[in-house]
């Protein structure tokens, strides 16, 4: 009976929509930006804009010249604040930072931010009432343009901080709670090749992440030039990949190869799989080609720098290895071109609505290479069972002002300990926080069926443990779960508002034999049902 529950579980969320919700229809594709419409610029960025760009929707090279358009860089103006959709608040955290990059939260809560033109490794502690840290150290200093930051062994209790120089991986002594390095610093990869800290001379970040089982360190390295053939140019070698080491250094391998700058890494921490946020190459017009977030694949070829994405040629290099065209990956979620994505997260925090746990946050820190600026916000990828659609939203704007003067760039971002998410900004030198301060959805209390179970846990700890047992009962093969999603499916976006708890209760137990879709059967647990219904009551279609 146990290995039926995945298959039972997915006919009775099938009969939820089919036979109670029917007059509900999906939500309309129409919703979400698509074909050139998807295409954007800083102008036609605002939170709650659904975009999605395919393969098909690519122009031809040189559809439009290429140019160089650099933002220019201000001070922020006293009326200039980020905008976020309604419920949620966005507030200055830290202030007088020396170009703040990469962040990655302790598993205590402190919050570590690569200061990497300066070498440093800073840590903030806490967040008072007025929003601001309670305490900043400096972890570690005189580093090489440090930039990915990793506790490891993975767990509530890392002995090490990892870092990612531009041409080594060091690590540090770490203990919970430690705001300065107990020791100095042990050289783990030496020989990472290095980069430069500009245009035209070499992607200079390394990011790096460990696999969920602690056996792997994923260490990215961008390209050394913009679409340089690494046939001719020995500065190519070993870079546009992600490498794979031990923790320790060792038993080096390519993992995946032909991406050209993977500046951030995360992994999926349902899945396991290893994610990317990536900057594909410039000067073949406003709109070509995208950057992307992706899931990235165990030997994977992503085509940098013959091919793009769909197995089409870079005409700089039209010809060159043909037995590589069919091995080209199309990546899960194809970004508006240049818009320079950097660091992406998973949400696994408690204080967001409960629809955007497991989803993609990332910072896109803008374009130089596009007549009209785009990126300059952090955008949302929404996820079922671990899968993206290929719709992004965009979630927080307003880094440019309306004469097209940039006053911020995002490029890290975080989910803090109490679930705000923390981003940095490396033209204002700043830290932000978006924390959400809406209406949040209450548990009813539970009769019938479930009366007779344990209490049910915290309301946000068992919507994400729902979630997880939703998404492992394969729900999402007839379902989505966001607004704007594959109208080919069916639609669980407001089920929360259209059913009571005790509905949601009586429906799973229920079952409609006449459609094939039996009752959830009697052995299932309190806990599982208890925490599936949580999960399917949060569900609002906001």
């Amino acid at each position: 009976m146990k290995s039926l529950r995945p298959l039972i579980l997915t006919m009775a969320a099938c009969f939820l929509v089919a036979g109670v919700i029917v007059a509900q229809s999906p939500a309309s594709s129409s919703q979400v930006q698509t074909g050139p419409g998807a295409f954007t610029n800083w102008k036609k960025e605002k939170p709650g804009v659904l975009r999605k760009i395919t393969v098909a929707d690519l122009p031809e090279p040189y559809a439009t010249l290429p140019v160089a358009n650099a933002p220019h860089i201000v001070p922020r103006p006293a009326n200039a604040w980020l905008q976020a959709l309604p419920g949620f608040k966005v507030e200055l955290y830290a202030t007088g930072l020396d170009k703040p990059r990469l962040i990655r939260v302790a598993p205590n809560g402190d919050m570590f931010i690569a200061e990497s033109h300066g070498g440093d490794i800073r840590v903030y502690r806490g967040i008072t009432k007025d929003g601001k840290p309670k305490k900043s150290e400096v972890f570690a200093s005189g580093l090489n343009l440090p930039f990915g930051i990793a506790f490891y062994p993975l767990g509530p209790h890392p002995r090490w901080l990892y870092v990612g120089n531009t041409d080594s991986v060091v690590r540090f002594p770490y203990h919970n709670g430690d705001m300065k390095a107990s020791g100095p610093a042990q050289t783990v990869v030496p020989d990472l090749p290095g980069g430069g800290n500009s245009r035209g001379v070499g992607h200079w970040t390394r990011d790096i992440a460990f696999s969920l089982d602690g056996t792997k360190m994923f260490v990215s390295v961008g390209s050394h030039s913009n679409i340089d053939d690494p046939d001719t140019h020995p500065l190519e070698l070993h870079r546009a990949d992600i490498l794979e080491y031990t923790p320790d250094g060792k038993d080096f391998r390519i993992y995946a190869y032909g991406i050209r700058n993977a500046v951030g890494l995360a992994v999926n921490p349902t899945t396991g799989q290893l994610w990317a946020s990536v900057n594909e190459r410039d000067m073949l017009g406003n709109n070509l080609v995208p950057d992307y977030i992706t899931h990235i694949q165990e030997g994977g070829f992503y085509g940098w720098p013959w091919f793009y994405m769909g197995g089409h040629w870079d005409p700089r290099l039209q010809g060159k290895h043909p037995e590589l065209k069919d091995k080209v990956i199309t990546p899960d979620v194809l970004i508006q071109p240049h818009s320079a994505s950097l660091e992406m997260t998973f949400y696994e925090g408690h204080q967001f609505p409960s629809k955007y746990i497991g989803d993609i946050f990332a910072a896109e820190h803008g374009s130089w290479n596009k007549n009209r600026r785009a990126g300059y916000e952090i955008l949302m990828v929404p996820l079922q069972h671990g899968h993206a659609s290929g719709v992004y939203e965009d979630f927080v704007t307003g880094f440019v002002l309306p004469d097209g003067s940039v006053w911020g760039r995002p490029v890290g971002v975080a989910v803090a300990k109490d679930g705000s998410l923390m981003v940095t900004d490396d033209a204002s030198n700043s830290v932000w926080r978006v924390s959400y301060t809406g209406k949040k959805t209450q548990p009813e209390a539970h009769s019938g069926m479930l009366a007779a179970a344990a209490p049910p846990p915290t309301e946000m700890s068992a919507i994400y443990a729902g979630k997880q047992y939703f998404d492992a009962a394969m729900c999402t093969m007839c379902h989505t779960t966001s607004v704007g999603g594959d109208p080919k499916m069916i639609s669980l976006a407001n089920v929360g508002s259209r059913l009571s708890r005790q509905q949601i209760v009586d429906t799973l137990h229920g079952g409609k034999v006449s459609l094939g879709m039996p009752a959830i059967p009697a052995s299932i647990s309190s806990k599982d049902l208890n925490n599936l219904v949580a999960y399917l009551q949060s569900l609002k279609g906001k």
